[in-house]
């Protein structure tokens, strides 16, 4: 019995050894699984399809067995009647429903509403909802995957956030040295890890290959996701609430110098990947940093990127659950510098661009009115920034 047989591979991508490693385990899964005279049989379990490693390339007569495979598909966690039949008899009849928001969620095959079988023997145990499946594992790759992935990527994970579905396409066989191509590889890699469920799925008879809803697994996963934005900003914490308080406060003074400083210590880390550039630096920094407000501060506003409002897109909106509240619309800009002579230019095109736009037509229709809107401009130049109000 090998377990988790692919997490060297994971530890090996992130910090830029994986191909080494694949030399490494061919000859190792050679020797143990082929050229073993005294091996009958063997399980190996991990959340890379084996067929197409090319690990495995010198092994033969494999049965593979995945998440949307019907064979042993209740056998993989707890089903909703054991889970049941477990809480009755410790009494906790009662806890059903948070049980279920927790840690049901994974579906094998046709099987849905398999619970974590760890969170639960924890939960059992300690009596205590906790993040205990998420906490055992290594995200390292999962976060290295979404916090340097593209706009996309991180709008993405902004709307699975918020409850939202996404459509990918999917493919089981995917492998480690497609994730810096592929983007639709990273979600493939997310629903075989169980970070993320499928909902549904049809044929995509465009490309032929099979369309995916999906959504996050379950509570657990939500607050592993949470914990790990926060900890992007862990290293300038202080600061980076310094900025959100002047944010709130209408404060630009304090929300120049704060945003200066979380950018000088993170843009390099939203954009430390293979292809690093200056071009994507401050998307992919905003779009970070945009996730970084939708988690701390969700219990007061609704925030949102990128979206249709009067005649065109906007950057970024915080709408208020509190109407009493302020609501704000940001634009970020990188200067321009054949067409704009300074930062202050450059924040005052966005401006314009805000008014000229209407993009608070949304906030209106909503009985957002007036002062209670505030219109921030962020211009940037390599890891300076300045932000002006309208």
């Amino acid at each position: 019995m090998l377990d988790e047989y692919d997490t060297p591979l994971q530890e090996a991508w992130v910090y830029g050894y994986w191909y080494e490693m694949v030399e490494l385990m061919r000859g190792l899964f050679n020797s143990t699984f082929k050229a073993n005279p005294y091996l009958e049989r063997a399980v190996m379990t991990g959340i890379t399809r084996v067929s197409k490693e090319s690990i495995f390339s010198d092994l033969n007569h494999l049965t593979v067995v995945t998440s949307t495979s019907e064979m042993y598909a209740d056998c993989f966690g707890f089903t909703e009647q054991e889970v049941y039949s477990a809480l009755d008899e410790y009494g906790m009849q009662d806890r059903c429903a948070d049980v279920k928001r927790w840690y049901d969620g994974f579906t094998f095959g046709k099987c849905r509403d398999i619970y974590n079988p760890w969170s639960i023997i924890n939960y059992l145990k300690i009596g205590r909802l906790s993040t205990y499946w998420a906490n055992t594992s290594s995200n390292g790759l999962v976060d290295k995957l979404i916090r340097e992935g593209s706009a996309e990527i991180k709008m993405s994970m902004e709307n699975l956030l918020k409850g939202k579905h996404l459509y990918k396409e999917i493919d089981e066989q995917i492998i480690f040295n497609q994730l810096d191509v592929d983007e639709n590889a990273i979600w493939s890699l997310f629903l075989a890890s169980g970070y993320v469920k499928a909902e549904s799925y049809t044929l995509n008879e465009e490309t032929g290959g099979d369309l995916y809803e999906l959504a996050l697994t379950n509570k657990e996963v939500h607050v592993m996701f949470q914990k790990m934005i926060r900890k992007w900003f862990s290293s300038t914490g202080t600061v980076y609430n310094g900025f959100v308080k002047a944010l709130l406060q209408g404060d630009v003074k304090s929300m120049n110098a704060y945003i200066n400083r979380v950018a000088l210590a993170t843009f390099s880390y939203f954009d430390s990947g293979r292809n690093p550039s200056m071009e994507t630096q401050p998307e992919r920094f905003y779009h970070g940093f945009v996730l970084g407000l939708a988690v701390e501060l969700a219990d007061r506003y609704i925030i949102t990127s990128n979206r249709e409002s009067g005649f065109g897109r906007y950057d970024v909106m915080m709408e208020p659950k509190n109407k009493m509240d302020n609501a704000a619309i940001i634009e970020f800009k990188v200067r321009d510098s054949g067409e704009e002579k300074s930062l202050e230019d450059t924040a005052d095109v966005a401006l314009r661009q805000i008014e000229e736009q209407r993009y608070e037509t949304e906030l209106e229709n909503r009985g957002i009115l007036g002062d209670q809107i505030r219109k921030y401009a962020f211009a940037f130049e390599g890891k300076e920034v300045l932000i002006k109000r309208g």
